[in-house]
């Protein structure tokens, strides 16, 4: 893989006439013209020698080319290196850089002079790297000292690292080229990040076992000291230095970093409000990397345990928003020891107390997962894990779940930006959409396990929530929106059973819910919302049918049928049908005033312009979902046949007189199958399809 830092050159000159291949341009004697005067010259062919097509000729002898002659690498090495040499254009010098990283990995340079040629070459131009010059530069260049460590050391050059490493006190120029050759061998040959061959893996492991061996303390304490020296004086390139320690911590000794002096110093850089923000993020990354480092679980719990000691308020909400990938990072591995230990072990329990002790950090990091330095994945990760390790929560671990849903609740709010896209459900509203279900379905399954540990708290949690959105005028349309979303998942995570008696708190939720108008109802997410949640919750009203007014109205005024949206008021609809089918017998005593609220929403759905685009939707809500209601209503037994013969006309006539009407004009005018009077009639025939259901 390309080095994750090398930035793109500016556009290339033309193309160098390098004597690599270049073929010979004398034509050969027999092919030679004389030319006339006045003609151009041209070429004579051979009596003998070409076989022409069409005519062949025993024994002819094909003409074939001559092979063409190319220089010897020594050629390309010297002219490339000349270049570098002479040549005051930074993009010659990038592209003499690329020639040679080309032609030494495709092996083309290979003889021992030439290969100690380029070496001592690349060094010199390493050691006296500026700083000043172009990023691309350096980058190309610390690309190619990298292959030449992964094809010869330590068997052919074992000094390359001493040669290389930066004199005390470190300066800006060598310490940054020192800092591009170990990002870009770790890149290209040491980082497991990315997939890697057999060879490439045993070249890792002879350079990392060399390293090991003979420079790994020199290169620590270099870093240490660039990131004390250069911190003040030169930011980036200290930032970058620790950035290639970063790379290096999961495979060098971590004692090295992970002491008295060195970790310290990263947490002053990572907490100064001086510091720069590369830098201290490269102190942070540092950290984390120690944090993360592979070893025995006892081990493990012993080095967090120094990290806390090194920085007290580790588990301080101020922690958690200047360091989250650390604090995200130590608990996840502190979690992971206790479920290796258990809590039964010493240090099993001592790894569950660093955890809690950091909890508020991680807590402060994951209600800032917007920033971009916050990997939401992660901390959602831990969470998740942390949830599933308890059985019975204690009074301090039920604290702990309330902030979790308070996480929850925050992920699963939509942004403001996007309210008028949603309501009108235009292309940015449908791909924010789409975006938010995708992102909540892991904060779903976390939410669905707290219901399983605490469902107490998750529906107090809850009631607080529609409280404050009941009370406050000003509640916003994505607060409403998440709590009624929040309030839907619960009755997914409960049994049918618990919702038809109402246990818990769901016997005040609900009738909370039946009874709700909120100021923003009006718009399309929070209509929708409420809507699909009063149908979640339909099986409460069979054990409490006084209610069911409340049920009815919920459905049948400006909230649901009667909305202003279409798109709402036809999912209305349907779900109304749903009720209707459930509840059956406990709506008969309402069977007149349904079918006054729905008289006006019938006789539109049989006049509407249905040749109009956008009055169409999906097959399953097109809005004759009402008549099924309405015949389902009608058709239970416990309605008389006379009170069933009274709503049927009162259903039936309006529908046969526009049939009548229709029908003669298209005696008199003609009917084509896809004019509006035919596509009125079959919404017609639709409708009475319906009703006999």
């Amino acid at each position: 893989p390309p080095s994750a830092v090398i930035l793109t050159p500016p556009p290339p000159p033309p193309p160098l006439s390098l004597p690599v291949s270049a073929p010979s341009t004398q034509i050969p004697p027999r092919l030679h013209g004389r030319p006339r005067a006045g003609h151009p010259a041209r070429l004579r062919l051979p009596r003998r020698g070409l076989r022409l097509p069409g005519r062949p000729r025993g024994g002819a002898r094909l003409l074939r080319p001559r092979p063409r002659r190319e220089s010897p690498p020594s050629s390309l090495l010297r002219l490339c290196l000349s270049g570098l040499a002479s040549s005051p254009h930074a993009h010659v010098h990038f592209w003499c850089l690329q020639s040679l990283h080309d032609a030494l990995l495709r092996r083309r340079i290979a003889l021992p002079d030439d290969l100690a040629l380029l070496r001592s070459s690349l060094l010199s131009l390493a050691s006296a790297s500026n700083a000043a010059s172009p990023p691309f530069l350096r980058n190309k260049l610390a690309q190619l000292v990298a292959l030449l460590v992964r094809l010869d050391y330590p068997h052919v050059y074992p000094s390359y690292f001493l040669d290389l490493l930066p004199p005390s006190p470190p300066q800006s120029g060598p310490t940054d080229m020192f800092a591009r050759v170990l990002i870009s061998l770790d890149d290209d040959l040491l980082s497991q990040d990315y997939p890697r061959n057999a060879d490439e893996t045993a070249d890792a492991c002879r350079v990392k076992d060399a390293m090991r061996a003979q420079c790994v303390p020199q290169i620590a304490r270099h870093w240490h000291d660039a990131a004390a020296t250069l911190g003040a004086a030169d930011p980036p390139t200290a930032a970058v230095a620790l950035d290639a320690a970063r790379r290096c911590i999961s495979w060098i000794d971590v004692a090295l970093v992970a002491n008295d002096v060195f970790v310290p110093l990263l947490f002053d850089i990572a907490l100064s409000p001086a510091s720069a923000a590369p830098l201290a993020a490269a102190a942070v990354g540092c950290l984390s990397a120690v944090a993360a480092k592979r070893m025995d679980a006892r081990a493990k719990v012993a080095l967090l345990r120094s990290l806390l000691s090194a920085q007290q308020g580790l588990g301080s909400p101020d922690s958690g928003l200047k360091m989250a990938s650390l604090v995200t990072t130590y608990a996840v591995e502190a979690l992971a020891c206790y479920r290796k230990l258990g809590p039964s072990d010493a240090d099993g329990a001592a790894a569950l107390e660093m955890l809690e002790e950091v909890l508020p950090a991680v807590f402060s990091a994951a209600e800032s997962c917007y920033e971009e330095d916050v990997d939401s994945g992660s901390v959602l990760e831990f969470l998740a894990g942390y949830v599933s390790t308890m059985k019975a929560p204690s009074e301090k671990q039920l604290g702990h779940l309330g902030r979790i849903l308070e996480v929850v609740r925050q992920q699963m709010t939509y942004d403001p930006v996007y309210r008028v896209h949603l309501d009108v459900l235009d292309k940015i509203g449908k791909e924010e959409e789409d975006m938010m279900a995708e992102q909540r379905k892991d904060l779903v399954a976390l939410f669905r396990n707290i219901c399983r540990v605490a469902p107490a708290a998750t529906q107090q949690f809850i009631k607080g929530l529609i409280v404050t959105a009941l009370s406050s005028a000003e509640a916003t349309v994505e607060d409403v929106e998440v709590t009624l979303t929040l309030l839907y998942r619960l009755g997914e995570a409960v049994s049918e059973e618990e919702i038809r008696t109402g246990s818990g708190l769901l016997g005040e939720l609900v009738p909370m819910l039946l009874s709700a108008r909120f100021s923003c109802h009006s718009h399309r997410l929070v209509a929708l919302v409420y809507l699909e949640t009063v149908t979640r919750y339909i099986k409460f009203m069979q054990e409490n049918v006084q209610y069911v007014p409340h049920l009815l109205a919920a459905f049948l005024d400006e909230r649901g049928i009667h909305h202003q949206n279409s798109h709402v008021s036809r999912r209305a609809g349907y779900l109304f049908m749903k009720a209707v089918k459930l509840l059956k017998a406990k709506l008969v005593p309402y069977l007149d005033t349904i079918l006054q609220s729905l008289e006006d929403v019938l006789g539109q759905f049989t006049s509407m312009d249905w040749a109009n685009k956008a009055a169409k939707l999906s097959s399953s809500e097109d809005g004759s979902q009402i008549f099924e209601a309405v015949g389902l209503l009608i058709g239970i037994e416990e309605v008389s046949p006379e009170k069933q013969v009274q709503c049927l006309t009162a259903l039936l006539n309006p529908l046969c007189h526009q049939i009548e009407s229709l029908v003669m004009g298209a005696e008199a005018q003609g009917l084509e199958e896809s004019s509006p009077r035919a596509i009125s009639l079959l919404q017609i025939v639709v409708a009475l399809n319906m009703v006999t259901k």
